[in-house]
């Protein structure tokens, strides 16, 4: 059954943290490293979700804020450690933040949800003087991948776009920043124990010939 990020998340909320998930550990793993320095800095974490990257951040010594329109995904934040109070349920469209306040902000499967990227990036890069954005890959979304869970007996997948790297520039660009780096990351034996976990351990081979996210950062120009 096919729904949009909305519905999606409403059901997927209270299995979302213990669903296995090898898309989001790898970009656990290769995003946490490019994060640092946090102590003492700003971070936003827009479409927070269950709040995974707020409260990792706030463990490494920044200062967090995470927003999400989902209130269902929320509640599960809430739950950990340092996010209470921290947390605000609102659109990624219209940031509740004033200007030029956050150092970091960092969106992170949540662009493949809107359908054009250009007034997303010009509010991210209206609070924020750094950018990092994570999704899924365009070759992934190519060869067939589609963001999905299930729900009791209930098999859903959600509704996305694809954005190649180019059409991020640009909107990047035409909000004032510029690239600072790119990452296309390929999922491996590190995730093996997730393959497993699901019972899917002969996915693995095929699912590691695809570039399976894309990580990128931009600065503001000035």
């Amino acid at each position: 059954m096919l729904v949009d990020s909305t519905d999606a998340y409403r059901l997927w909320a209270e299995s979302y943290d213990d669903d296995p998930n090898p898309v989001l550990a790898l970009a656990q793993r290769v995003v946490r490293e490019k994060l640092h320095p946090l102590f003492g800095r700003t971070l936003l974490d827009i479409a927070t979700g269950t709040g995974y990257w707020a409260a990792y951040c706030r463990e490494q010594g920044a200062t967090v804020f995470g927003i999400d329109r989902s209130p269902e995904m929320l509640a599960r934040a809430t739950s950990k450690r340092y996010l209470k109070d921290r947390l605000v349920c609102a659109d990624m469209l219209r940031l509740p933040i004033r200007d030029a306040t956050v150092d970091v902000a960092i969106c992170s499967f949540a662009v493949g949800y809107v359908e054009s990227v250009a007034d997303l990036f010009h509010e991210m890069a209206r609070v924020s003087r750094s950018i990092i954005v994570i999704d899924l890959h365009p070759t992934a979304i190519e060869t067939g991948w589609q963001r999905g869970f299930r729900a009791g007996d209930q098999r859903y997948l959600i509704r996305q776009f694809s954005h190649s790297p180019a059409e991020l520039d640009r909107a990047a660009f035409s909000a004032g920043l510029q690239l600072a780096w790119r990452s296309e990351s390929y999922i491996g034996e590190p995730e093996r124990p997730i393959f497993l976990r699901a019972g899917r351990e002969q996915a693995l081979e095929t699912a590691s010939r695809v570039p399976a996210i894309l990580s990128s950062c931009w600065e503001r120009l000035c």
